[in-house]
């Protein structure tokens, strides 16, 4: 009920009081402390449900499982707010080119519900990491295990020291962006900033730059993923494991701890199907911009989508190449009105008006602070606090809602997906061992590798046969299969 309470109410907590208030229509109460006072006992009357409406602090701490007869009474109030829920859902417009029952906001609840219980299982059984691949990754990129602080301190200043070497002059504190645009500024390099993006066109011609962006890799894996990241979070199952939400505070997508969903490439070698095992990987392809396309109702996009590179035939709509296409069509996504794209994107007005119009719609709430729905339901809070009245217009709050009825929308559409691939995985003795972003991995026994691609193929095709009902919108997934993460791509 707590990532329904997120959908149905734009919920930023998911405890039960929370959950429980807002599906009543009460405020919502202060979060619930570790320990009883005085103030939360006042108003308590022994009941599960205060004389104001909301859930009592004393059944919350933990007296509603103290009996049977207790749990019981707690359970019929769960009960009463998952009705609430689903009568709200309900009354939501369906907004599927073909209506169909349940209604698009009761399936979403159902993926959400699912996508909960996958969380759990993912916090449980963790990702398959090999602990002696890794250990030999880790020695090549960063070297040896440290073996106290002082030799730890040590390397750090030897990584520091080879790109010293190569920049004339003093040291400067390389984690400070400030001094490195001084350092850069040696050789004639005057950057507006330090980001990699801006360093790399100069790496062939600067071997500073060159050692910089080196340096910059390996600290990334000392500071973050480095010995202490390991032993910390990698058990002696050699499985990984971080605490995993359902849905984050913006759009709804999973969210990961742990480095979970941000594990450099390099370090993808270790993750490692188990003996007699192999990974699947299955990546959505294009998925926002075919999201676009059918939330949207644009029907030049929808024919575009059904195509396996669709930005080809968004190319030729447009009057310009491939790569020009695809930054028009993320540009458009994400607020973005000048830049190398700024012509294509204005072309993207008169090619597919229903999608820009959506995008605008979006924006123009965002701007104006009006709470809006994703198209599976979800609410996007961007009313204005009571404190709030009277400020001006908010452009980046635009841009945020342009983007998040469509990366909201991608978000539903992939927890569905895994949704329907978690029911049908047992069958193949398989699991879900990660779900990143657009991407889902599974383990399977090597004799039900071929099995696991059709699955996820069908899954796809099942879920967007209800999700998009009467949409001709093409979804698409990129599979392959491995002995380790990075094999399988």
């Amino acid at each position: 009920m707590g990532a329904v309470g997120r959908l149905a109410h734009g919920l930023r907590r998911d405890d039960p009081a929370a959950v429980w208030a807002a599906s009543f229509g009460l405020q919502e109460p202060p979060p619930v402390r570790p320990a009883l006072d005085l103030l939360d006992l006042a108003g308590e009357h022994g009941e599960p449900v205060r004389r104001d409406g909301q859930l009592s602090r004393d059944w919350l701490h933990g007296r509603a499982t103290e009996t049977l007869p207790a749990a019981r009474e707690w359970a019929a109030l769960a009960l009463r707010t998952q009705e609430n829920q689903e009568r709200l859902l309900r009354t939501l417009p369906d907004p599927r080119p073909v209506p169909r029952q349940p209604p698009l906001a009761v399936l979403t609840a159902f993926a959400e519900s699912a996508a909960a219980v996958l969380c759990v299982e993912l916090e449980q059984h963790g990702l398959p990491l090999d602990r002696v691949e890794a250990t030999a990754l880790l020695t090549a990129m960063i070297g040896p295990r440290p073996t106290d602080a002082a030799d730890e301190l040590a390397r750090r200043a030897q990584r520091d020291g080879r790109v010293f070497a190569a920049f004339p002059g003093l040291p400067v504190d390389l984690r400070n962006p400030a001094q490195v645009r001084v350092l850069l500024a040696r050789t004639g390099l005057d950057l507006p900033d330090t980001r990699s993006w801006r360093l790399e066109p100069h790496a062939g011609t600067s071997p500073g730059v060159t050692e910089l962006l080196a340096w910059r890799k390996a600290e990334r894996i000392a500071t973050t993923y480095g010995w202490d990241w390991l032993d910390r979070n990698v058990g002696a199952d050699s499985r990984l494991r971080g605490a995993w939400g359902a849905a984050d505070a913006a759009a709804g997508r999973m969210t990961a701890q742990a480095g979970l969903h941000n594990l450099p490439g390099d370090l993808r070698g270790a993750v490692l199907a188990e003996p007699g095992k192999l990974l699947v990987r299955a990546d959505l392809g294009q998925v926002e911009p075919r999201v676009l396309a059918a939330v949207s109702g644009d029907p030049g996009l929808a024919r575009a989508a059904r195509e396996d590179d669709m930005y080809a035939p968004v190319a030729a709509s447009l009057g310009c190449d491939r790569p020009t296409a695809k930054v028009a069509v993320l540009a458009a996504m994400y607020g973005q009105t000048s830049g190398t794209a700024g012509a294509a994107l204005r072309d993207m007005d008169r090619a597919y008006p229903k999608a820009m119009a959506y995008l605008r719609s979006a924006e123009e709430s965002g701007r104006t602070g009006q709470d809006l729905r994703t198209y599976g339901g979800r609410l996007i809070r961007l009313s204005r606090s009571p404190e709030g009245e009277g400020q001006t217009e908010s452009p980046g709050h635009g841009r945020y809602a342009r983007n998040a009825v469509v990366q909201g929308a991608a978000a539903e559409l992939f927890k569905a997906w895994a949704g329907t691939v978690r029911a049908e995985l047992p069958a193949l003795d398989g699991e879900i061992v990660l779900c990143l972003h657009d991407e889902l991995l599974v383990q399977v026994p090597e004799a039900a590798a071929a099995d696991a691609v059709a699955l996820l193929d069908s899954a796809l095709q099942q879920t967007a046969h209800w999700w998009a009902a009467g949409s001709p919108v093409r979804f698409v997934a990129d599979v392959g299969v491995g002995a380790s993460w990075l094999t399988a791509h």
